[in-house]
């Protein structure tokens, strides 16, 4: 059978359309009585019937906070737009540390995946999940957990890698299509060791940036080839005029020494000052890590102090 694209270790796409996991097909329940571990409580939710778009919530422990009032974290899980979702162990593990950290209300999305679903199906998921969080947190919303809990004003959108992405582009399309009753921004972007590209390397970035995979190819597959390699979902400082219409007040960029991405966060962290944007700004590298390294090492003291620095950004207000 020939194939159309081979992602070792990761994915592998047929000529005849079939695609092949493997990595982040793993999945693991959640926790509706409480992780023992953290008191944090965890389901999974359709969040749009119409649209089919499920996530897994996340509730602090509420014997402990009686009756309060959560910031709210819409989380984009990352895997290249190809891989995992909201019930990959290392997902559902750090929402849940997340949660409890805060402590907030924690709403991680299952969106579409690529390449059966090119982009922009996660980013379209990915708002329409935004757009049904604002209504959940309602008085009158239809999930429990949301009306009684969730604080809408303190809203932050938060993704790792591709997830990243889709935080800054879920934040970008809310300036031009915003909620009713809601406005035009959240409280805060939360971008962790994000994918972003671009034709030409920025910093001391070498074309391949060290990464395992041919990262234009990644791109071509994720979104179909239906956008360049400079389209501003992938490359922001492509469109500085539309960067600088973020639909949020403060940006949080987390990035690592051996990150594949970290020239392009040390770029973002650079450029979205440098392109008019209004806004506070903060930024965290971790030395000698690697790409999303607090996944898969979460008991270590560095990625203790990025869920520090991630937790105290989540907690303020705009």
């Amino acid at each position: 059978m020939e194939i159309e694209y081979d992602m070792p270790g990761f994915m592998r796409l047929h000529k005849s359309g079939r695609v092949e996991r493997f990595a982040g097909t793993e999945t693991v329940p959640p926790s509706p009585s409480g992780d023992p571990a953290n008191g944090v409580a965890s389901k999974d939710i359709v969040l749009d019937p119409a649209a089919n778009i499920s996530a897994r919530l996340y509730l602090p422990d509420t014997g402990v906070h009686p009756g309060k009032k959560f910031p709210v974290v819409v989380f984009f899980h990352g895997g290249a737009f190809f891989v995992c979702s909201a019930a990959s162990p290392i997902y559902h593990r750090y929402a849940a540390s997340l949660a409890a950290a805060v402590p907030a209300i924690v709403v991680s999305v299952d969106y579409r995946l690529a390449p059966e679903h090119p982009l922009p199906a996660a980013y379209d998921d990915a708002f329409v999940a935004l757009k049904a969080v604002v209504a959940a947190c309602r008085p009158d919303g239809a999930e429990p957990w949301l009306a009684a809990h969730g604080d809408a004003s303190r809203l932050c959108l938060l993704g790792d890698s591709a997830g990243g992405n889709m935080a800054h582009n879920t934040a970008i399309r809310l300036r031009k299509e915003p909620i009713d009753g809601y406005g035009d921004k959240v409280s805060g972007v939360a971008l962790m060791h994000s994918y972003f590209w671009g034709t030409e390397p920025v910093g001391g970035e070498s074309p391949a940036a060290g990464a395992p995979f041919d990262m234009d190819r990644v791109w071509d597959v994720a979104c179909g080839r239906r956008f360049g390699r400079d389209h501003p979902y992938i490359n922001p400082a492509s469109s500085p005029e539309e960067w600088r219409q973020l639909g949020c007040g403060r940006v949080l960029v987390t990035t690592a020494e051996r990150c594949w991405f970290v020239e392009r966060a040390r770029a973002y962290a650079e450029g979205i000052k440098a392109c008019g944007w209004e806004g506070e700004l903060r930024f965290h590298e971790t030395k000698g890590e690697t790409h999303a390294y607090f996944l898969f090492k979460p008991g270590c003291d560095n990625a203790a102090k990025e869920l520090a620095v991630v937790a105290d950004f989540l907690t303020c207000k705009l």
